[in-house]
């Protein structure tokens, strides 16, 4: 058995912002980053901010963990070809608008960008990838440290522990088989349902808060207007798709008849492998004499 719930962009832009529910993106954290987080506070930013351009197509939420660490979930449902670099842009802000004019280099506060997307984003097997950022030799391929004065000054074991770490869940490529409680919640971000087996941190509270059943009234039509949305970009890309692949045919048929006319085919010749008029064929014959 599953129970069908509000897809997670939506919840986290409308319902997962509040206190009482912050155990289901605790949940979530705890889950992808193998360890017990907790939510201090969710901190606004501008992206946060409702537009036009991205009401429905991008969500984002800037939190703060008990460890002092800004953590990104960013959540994107159509293709971008360069996301990647707004994945950097989104981190280089974080680290910029939260370092106060006066502090210390050593008080930037490490950042963990967590990206879902609804696209294939690059290429690779996996549906989930976690960049970090290392520094190896280049002569003798030793990994560069940390002095034990470094350690006990920033509280860090490694280099890497300074610098932003990235998380990429390419969802739709998920084969809808949950073999680990990780598995479990990227099930439940792709089809929006939790089956009662399932034992991942958050997701029983998930089921509870994110049942489409317990919407007031005016969230429900909000839900439904953003459902709606969806179908509606999608539609919009299968348009752009279609007719950039139109325009591609139609420049390839009339490259054939040009040919066809240079090398001296009769019109019905040129019909028969292009599938145009004659009128059509005796235009591109006057352009050619220009």
């Amino acid at each position: 058995m599953s129970k069908k719930l509000i897809r997670f962009d939506w919840a986290i832009k409308r319902l997962l912002r509040n206190k009482a529910n912050f155990v289901v993106l605790e949940g979530f954290l705890s889950e992808l980053l193998f360890d017990n987080i907790k939510i201090e506070q969710i901190l606004e930013s501008e992206s946060n901010q409702e537009t036009d351009a991205d009401k429905f197509n991008r969500v984002d939420i800037l939190t703060q963990n008990s460890k002092n660490e800004l953590i990104i979930i960013e959540i994107q449902s159509t293709y971008e070809i360069d996301y990647f670099h707004r994945m950097t842009y989104g981190v280089s802000k974080s680290i910029s608008e939260n370092l106060k004019l006066g502090q210390k280099y050593s008080e930037i506060k490490k950042v963990i960008s967590i990206n879902i997307v609804y696209f294939d984003l690059g290429q690779g097997q996996d549906y989930i990838y976690k960049g970090k950022t290392d520094f190896i030799g280049l002569h003798q391929k030793d990994l560069l440290g940390l002095s034990d004065k470094q350690k006990t000054t920033f509280v860090k074991e490694q280099v890497s522990d300074i610098f932003p770490e990235y998380y990429l869940l390419k969802v739709n490529q998920f084969n809808d088989n949950a073999k680990d409680t990780l598995d479990e919640w990227v099930y439940f971000l792709k089809n929006s349902e939790v089956k009662d087996e399932f034992k991942a941190k958050g997701l029983k509270e998930a089921g509870e808060v994110l049942d489409i059943m317990r919407l007031e009234k005016e969230d429900q039509y909000g839900y439904n207007r953003y459902l709606d949305s969806l179908h509606l970009k999608a539609s919009e890309i299968f348009t752009l798709q279609t007719e950039a692949e139109f325009k591609v045919e139609e420049r390839k048929t009339i490259e054939i008849a040009k040919n066809g006319i240079l090398k001296g085919y009769e019109n019905s010749i040129i019909a028969d492998l292009t599938k145009l008029t004659s009128d059509q064929i005796d235009e591109l014959r006057n352009e050619l004499k220009k």
